[in-house]
């Protein structure tokens, strides 16, 4: 992957809720800029708790930028972990305010010849003067974290684990990938703590598997809602059954954790292994394509040979989590997908209408679905239909 260009203005703020990007992005640009080669170069600590510790900061800052540098080089002075110039305290306090106005003016009369000022922060209050000078006289990056409300985070997310790993040495193979970035969700420093964890725990191994993935990584709050649809998906009863128990447990009091909630989550699963399944019955793609090959097959579908419907569209589903449910159709007949349908519609009448324990009717339900055993694997493909 390209690397960001090396900031050319002298002034430069990197600031944003993805805090693993802003501070690799910060120290990226201290580094290319000749940071701490030199005895002028400084660096101070932004982040504070009281206001008179920001306005102290903040008045340190202002003098290592008029402290001239040595002949002939270029200070570097980076304020690091800014933690005051978004819209909560300390940041939100008049002392803070009236010191940030001063050095904001002060900034825009600034000789920088030979000085270059870096800020990097968390998230940052645009409607401030000192953004605004900061954006007027030098350079803005905004690094925004993914939420699961972000149609491409499981596809962004892929890719910055594959990078990490591939620059440290690991291999992740595709089933562990899928795993690891459902578990996680789309929490960046969250991907970051367990992906180190991680490959402690594969060491002196180097490549990734589905148990690792399994053993070792914790699943947040966003990814245990589909923790059951995924121990469906796999036809681990024993798991699926372990997973209902949890999330009946932390459902207590919650309506939209409930047991309708929790088969409205299997309803999307199972129609999206159907969906998927059909595409291979039709030879447009096969189970065994690995994630980057499946997405461009995808591409290539004629809109015209696919349902208008959306609910019936596999295009309609997530590229990321179709192929996850391609794989996991795979651990089931189409009849068996279809029946599991019927069965859902049943549990749906039964959860509505009767007096029946809800936790039974999920047990039987899941029992049902994933009674039996799983069919042949699919022979490897010999033409996918263009």
């Amino acid at each position: 992957m390209r690397a960001p260009a090396t900031p050319q203005s002298p002034v430069v703020l990197v600031c944003g809720d993805d805090s693993v990007t802003v501070k690799e992005r910060a120290r990226q640009i201290f580094e290319a800029w000749g940071g701490g080669r030199q005895l002028g170069d400084e660096i101070l600590d932004g982040a504070v708790a009281t206001a008179a510790e920001a306005v102290s900061v903040i008045e340190r800052t202002r003098e290592a930028l008029q402290t001239l540098p040595l002949p002939g080089s270029t200070k570097v002075v980076w304020l690091r972990n800014c933690s005051f110039l978004g819209s909560e305290r300390p940041g939100d306090t008049a002392a803070v305010s009236e010191a940030l106005n001063a050095w904001a003016r002060e900034l825009q009369q600034f000789d920088w010849r030979g000085v270059r000022l870096l800020v990097s922060a968390g998230k940052v209050d645009r409607r401030r003067s000192f953004f605004k000078v900061l954006d007027q006289i030098g350079q803005v990056e905004i690094h925004t974290g993914w939420t699961p409300e972000d149609r491409d985070w499981p596809e962004r997310a892929a890719l910055w684990i594959r990078n990490r790993l591939r620059s440290a040495g690991y291999e992740i193979e595709e089933e562990a990938l899928v795993a690891f970035v459902s578990q996680v969700g789309p929490s960046l420093p969250l991907l970051q703590s367990e992906l180190e964890k991680l490959c402690l725990y594969v060491a002196p191994r180097n490549r990734i598997t589905p148990a690792d993935v399994e053993t070792i990584t914790v699943r947040n709050r966003t990814a245990q809602a589909f923790a059951l649809a995924d121990a469906v998906g796999a036809r681990d009863l024993p798991r699926a059954l372990r997973c209902l128990e949890q999330e009946r447990r932390s459902a207590v009091g919650e309506t939209d954790r409930s047991g309708i909630g929790l088969l409205y989550g299997l309803v999307t699963k199972i129609r999206a292994m159907l969906l998927a399944r059909d595409l291979t019955e039709r030879g447009w793609v096969h189970p065994r394509l690995e994630y980057p090959a499946f997405k461009a097959r995808l591409q290539k579908l004629p809109a015209e040979v696919l349902p208008t419907d959306r609910r019936l569209n596999p295009l309609a589903i997530h590229p990321f989590v179709l192929h996850k449910a391609l794989r996991d159709a795979q651990n089931y007949s189409s009849a068996e997908l279809v029946r599991a349908m019927k069965y859902l519609e049943e549990c749906n009448r039964a959860l509505v209408g009767s007096r029946l324990d809800p936790d039974l009717l999920l047990q039987r339900l899941l029992v049902r679905i994933m009674a039996g055993s799983r069919p042949a694997p699919s022979p490897a493909p010999t033409t996918i239909r263009a």
